[in-house]
């Protein structure tokens, strides 16, 4: 799997280390936030609070009426206060769990695959090392994290366990209780990443072609000189799409792009690797710099911090011309394509 230059096995620290955890728990890394966040008034804060509440107190309607609202006040963002259990409602975790009681102790009561447990073991420990949580194998982070991706793998034995899963749950443990997270967990692995954990990657592999096939329609300057250098979507997005911009974007544009990613599905995590190309290689000058695959990779790999930030992706993400049609059109297409060599390969095959 390619790997980001932000994961834990090749990040230099990026930030001194603190004494002290910043606002989000970080002592120090790429997503140790430094900067002050304006505040909204209590007043505002209030306000949205209690819109979130009453919406989650009549799901159900919501949902089925007026989802429009909802996908609306995700896009503007989740108070904090109320994240941890919107989050709960809109991937659907809620449902599961009340299908599911008692079934998370279970799980954990049952030894699993000795081999992927192993494995999980190996990899827990390299997950947010900066965080308050997860500093060491003590801390409650790294036990929950275990369990959780342990309790996954019994649950989901098709898939096991994946090195790309585990920032993800890390990165739910931080918001929510470790069962609540456990389904939040299953759901974004089971629906929204859908079979993206399975081995060879297929779905992962037909996604970067549907992402190039974007990046033509939105960024074309960018495709051209993607393509000229033989830069190839798995390349650079990897990370991106496997770990849900878990390992790529700040703390505060994370959780930003995921109160809309659970809202709307996979094509936000597409808008927002658009974006991040469109604003790297956007500018001739840049392209011109990048006169060959491995320049282009290192700029696409260690994007510009004010490309990163939560008001540029956010604002920009939501000026793409891309609707929810552009993406059915290129799914389509790339189908279509696939079929086709299919059955080229085939023919070449009985004529030898």
């Amino acid at each position: 799997m390619a790997t980001s230059p932000r994961s834990i096995d090749t990040i230099s620290v990026c930030s001194t280390v603190s004494s002290c955890p910043d606002r989000n728990g970080f002592y120090g890394g790429f997503q140790r936030t430094e900067k002050p966040r304006v505040p909204l008034s209590p007043a505002q804060i209030i306000a949205r609070e209690k819109k979130w509440l009453h919406m989650i107190d009549n799901w159900s309607m919501y949902m089925s009426k007026n989802y429009k609202k909802i996908r609306d006040r995700c896009r503007k963002g989740i108070p904090k206060s109320v994240r941890p259990k919107a989050w709960f409602y809109l991937s659907g975790a809620y449902l599961l769990k009340e299908k599911h009681k008692n079934m998370y102790e279970e799980l954990l009561e049952k030894p699993g695959n000795p081999h992927v447990i192993e494995e999980i073991k190996k990899d827990k420990h390299r997950q947010f090392p900066f965080h308050e949580m997860f500093l060491d194998e003590d801390k409650v982070g790294q036990i929950e994290l275990f369990n959780v991706l342990k309790a996954y793998s019994i649950y989901n034995p098709a898939v096991g366990f994946c090195q790309a899963q585990a920032p993800i749950a890390a990165f739910l443990l931080m918001h929510l209780p470790a069962e609540d997270a456990f389904w939040v967990f299953v759901s974004v692995c089971d629906v929204y990443l859908e079979d993206y954990f399975m081995s060879g990657l297929e779905v992962l592999q037909n996604d970067a072609a549907i992402l190039n096939g974007l990046l033509k329609k939105t960024f074309p300057s960018v495709y051209r000189h993607l393509q000229k250098h033989k830069v190839e979507p798995l390349l650079y997005m990897t990370d991106w799409f496997l770990c849900a911009m878990t390992r790529t974007l700040p703390w505060e544009t994370l959780l930003r792009v995921w109160d809309c990613f659970l809202a709307e599905g996979i094509r936000v995590i597409f808008k927002v690797a658009l974006v991040i190309l469109g604003a790297s290689l956007g500018r001739h000058k840049v392209r011109k710099q990048c006169n060959g695959l491995c320049e282009t990779l290192e700029v696409l790999r260690s994007p510009d911090e004010k490309y990163l930030e939560e008001d540029f992706i956010l604002d920009n993400i939501q000026r793409l011309n891309l609707s929810v049609q552009d993406f059915q059109i290129e799914h389509t297409r790339q189908r279509a394509k696939r079929a086709k060599e299919a059955k080229l390969q085939l023919e070449q095959q009985r004529q030898k």
